[in-house]
């Protein structure tokens, strides 16, 4: 993708500055920046979100003409205040901005370029954090360059500035998202409300916990060096590293499984877990899909979910024959599971398993050996490989999909396009033979045996029989 030049071009989108402050000491420094910005007036609108603060804000008199206070009704913090500007505004593109922050003349129109050329990006800004010098709203407002009003060779690099260059702007970035901390950074209205918005619950690291969850719906992030700002004042992790990162860990340990290194307490269990088995129990025996759950939850990894695809919704809780159900085996299935957090049954898999970063499909007839997710993920992790499918004996299959793609994919076909074609030219697509995923041959579970029915006994009911019975004998039997 090629932006148009800064300067040279016609903008066409409506842009909404949203500005969470809680007192806002320099709010009228940022205010006055963005009053200079060489993106339209017409188009850009700003929205100081007044988050609770005493006394309340006042809005200055260097500011865009569209600038707008919003006093949410209910609710506290910086992902509170956000929300609610962003549901307050009407341009198609959220810029997210602090009250803290001066930026370049710049810097909306070089993150809004790109938003011209395609709708499925987060443009990320560059900034640097500096002491805030004695200057007034109207010199910032002046100012042609950030370099008029700060020392910035005396500023203090921000790190994600550093992780974007060596990773060639983010282009060779394992996880992309991991940079989009800051509080410069923009994305279609429509994207930010399909993620959900930022998670009122999360109390820091709220950007990158939001961030995260843009990946998984297949976003590209995009850094652009012409969108600069500089942060007045130091962060919280320079005024006592210690403390931020104990106050941010459990937020992301929860919500970001890929960041294993906060996940290292054995028999944990997660709120958003590492990978989401998916398996079709339709028609299936409830011996059949048993065997499948203990095995995909017992494995090598156990950072697991297992959602169980069927009919569920048949099930009613009206008056009906215990023994002669028709639907014995499913109602079975689902009592069995239905207090176990880590399994769901669901009638229809959703398009992608997001937030979990992994998707495992494979036939319910052949289980997991100990070794498969773990093994799966450490290939696909190699070369971040979109999908990883294991050509079984018998020619089935089992795959492993990668969640970020798959939502990419999503995003560039219609209807009845070959999502797996898509993957290929965007993330790759690997063919790999079992052996090293199942380090013993995987093999479909025998059926299980039946016992002939007594007269008047349904097929239904010979089935619960057969299952029950041999339970039975199986515990009666003599040690």
């Amino acid at each position: 993708m090629t932006p148009p030049e800064l300067g040279s071009w016609s903008p066409a989108l409506s842009v909404s500055v949203v500005i969470p402050a809680h007192g806002g000491p320099h709010l009228d420094l940022t205010l006055a920046a963005l009053a200079a910005q060489t993106y339209p007036g017409h188009l850009m609108e700003v929205l100081v979100v007044d988050d609770g603060s005493e006394p309340p804000i006042r809005l200055p008199e260097i500011r865009p003409d569209n600038t707008r206070l919003v006093r949410p009704s209910t609710g506290w913090g910086i992902s509170n205040a956000v929300n609610a500007g962003a549901n307050a505004a009407d341009g198609e593109i959220i810029q997210r901005l602090d009250a803290d922050m001066v930026t370049c003349r710049e810097h909306i129109e070089a993150l809004a370029r790109w938003h011209h050329v395609t709708d499925y990006l987060v443009t990320i800004g560059m900034k640097q954090f500096v002491e805030a010098p004695p200057l007034t709203a109207r010199q910032v407002a002046g100012a042609a360059h950030l370099g008029e009003l700060f020392d910035l060779d005396a500023a203090v690099p921000s790190s994600t500035e550093a992780t974007i260059a060596k990773t060639d702007g983010l282009r060779k970035s394992r996880n992309p998202y991991h940079v989009c901390t800051g509080p410069t950074f923009a994305l279609p209205r429509d994207v930010f409300h399909a993620t959900g918005g930022l998670d009122p619950n999360v109390l820091r690291g709220e950007d990158t916990e939001f961030a995260y969850r843009l990946a998984m719906q297949g976003v590209v992030f995009v850094p652009d060096p012409e969108a600069r700002a500089v942060h007045l004042g130091l962060p919280a992790q320079h005024r006592d590293r210690e403390r931020a990162v104990r106050a941010v860990e459990p937020y992301l340990a929860h919500r970001i499984p890929l960041r294993r290194d906060l996940r290292k307490d054995r028999g944990r269990r997660w709120l958003v877990p590492y990978v989401e088995v998916v398996l079709d129990v339709t028609d299936t025996s409830e011996s059949v899909v048993r065997q499948a759950v203990s095995a995909a939850l017992d494995g090598k990894l156990q950072d697991v979910a297992v959602t169980l695809v069927g009919p569920w919704s048949r099930l009613h809780d009206g008056r009906r024959s215990v023994l002669g159900d028709p639907c014995f085996e499913l109602r079975l299935m689902r009592d069995l599971f239905a207090h176990d957090e880590r399994v769901r049954l669901i009638d229809e898999a959703a398009p992608t398993p997001a937030p979990a970063p992994f998707r495992y499909r494979g036939p319910v007839d052949v289980p997991l050996h100990r070794v498969t997710l773990d093994r799966m993920i450490e290939t696909v992790q190699k070369d971040l490989t979109g999908v990883l499918v294991v050509d079984l004996p018998d020619g089935r299959a089992a795959r492993l999909e990668r969640t970020s793609a798959l939502a990419r994919a999503l995003l560039l076909t219609g209807p009845g396009d070959d999502l797996d074609e898509v993957i290929r030219e965007t993330h790759g697509v690997r063919h790999v033979s079992p052996e090293r995923y199942w380090p013993q041959p995987p093999e479909r579970q025998p059926a299980p045996v039946t016992i002939p029915a007594a007269p008047g006994v349904t097929a239904d009911a010979e089935a619960e029989q057969s299952s029950l019975f041999g339970r039975l004998k199986a515990a009666l039997r003599p040690n």
